[in-house]
This record gives C-alpha cells, structure tokens and sequence, in this order.
C-alpha cells in the first residue's frame, strides 16, 4: 500500500516544491530519486516524493492528485511543481490533463514514456495537448521508451509552453548524467516561470 507520509526534504532557502513521482515498479525511496531530491535541493527546489503503489492508470492518477495535496500541506506556502520519473510523469500530465491539479505551476518529466521499448509511437502524448501549464520533458537521446525522432516533433506541437531538454547519449535511467546535472536543468527552467514564493 502506498505510505500516505510521503518524504519531504526541504532545504531552508527553498523556493519550489516538486511533488515527485516514481516510475513503474518502483517507490520513493529508489536511489535515483534519492539522488534527485538531494541534488534538487542544493539548487533550492524541495520535494515530495510518494508511492503510487499501482500500474492501474485510473488508480495511479487519483494517487498523483492525493499526493499534491498531501505535499501542498506538508510545505505551505511553496509553489508546486509535479511530474517525476517515467510513469510517475506521464502519470501526473494525465492527471493534469483531466483536471488541473491545485496549486501546480509546471510538469517535469525525467524520461517521459512515449511508447514501449521496441513499439515506436506517440499515442502517449495525445492527453498533452490539455495540459494547459509549462512543461519540462528531461530526455536520453538513447531512451528506448521514447525515439527522440517521435519525441521532438510531439514536444514542438505543444508550443511554447512546451521545453525539451536531451541529455546526449543518455538512456532512460540518464546513465552517463549526474544528478547534479540533472537538477540545474531543472533550477534554470524553474527561472523562467518566475521566482517562486
């Protein structure tokens, strides 16, 4: 069952809370997110992360909805960012898609999911276009769950509200990138859409 407590790391100058999904088959305590969440928060953005505790999509998006809550509570006052790691992700933009989650300025997707390894497609984009904030796609130019020659053109269709970043020779666990990379592209982005709280 998912642990409704959630980890919050919240460093003291802290201007963002991401609200930080895992990928499938995984929970919040996977090394990767460890990483993340410490490297974010040497940049100034705190996070929450949460087990979703289910493939089921139905599920797994009123799980990103509670989560948002449970994260805005646990942080008053911070403005929220969400999305997370592959199905954490793509979890968080259908769920943003159907109803907007409260308080949430932007999605950040680490390793989107566009499609199956081996089935090339875009279907999994379709929900995007209703996804009416900014968003961040971090990507692998290796990453066998989306072929960036399907990802790019799907990320440009969404317009300026849109940003891609690839993370050249990557694969989908961004082997060959650091964490620390990995935040600072995220603290620039967050620049754009303003100061924070």
């Amino acid at each position: 069952m998912p642990d409704a407590a959630g980890l919050l790391v919240r460093p003291p100058e802290a201007r963002w809370l991401y609200v930080l999904g895992p990928g499938a088959g995984g929970g919040m305590r996977q090394p990767f997110l460890e990483r993340i969440a410490q490297a974010l928060a040497a940049t100034g953005i705190a996070t929450y992360r949460y087990e979703i505790g289910s493939t089921n999509n139905a599920v797994a998006e009123r799980r990103v909805r509670e989560a948002v809550g449970q994260a805005a509570a646990a942080a008053p006052g911070l403005p929220l960012l969400a999305g997370g790691k592959s199905f954490g992700g793509r979890m968080t933009s259908q769920a943003q898609a159907k109803e907007p989650l409260p308080g949430v300025r932007g999605l950040v997707f680490l390793g989107f999911p566009l499609h199956p390894p081996g089935k090339p497609g875009t279907e999994r984009a379709a929900h995007l276009s209703a996804v009416g904030i900014p968003m961040l796609f971090v990507q692998g130019t290796r990453d066998a769950f989306a072929a960036h020659e399907l990802l790019e053109p799907a990320v440009a269709g969404l317009g300026e509200r849109a940003t891609l970043h690839l993370i050249e020779e990557g694969d989908h666990s961004f082997k060959g990138a650091t964490a620390d990379e990995l935040a600072r592209i995220i603290r620039d982005w967050t620049l754009c859409l303003g100061t924070g709280s």
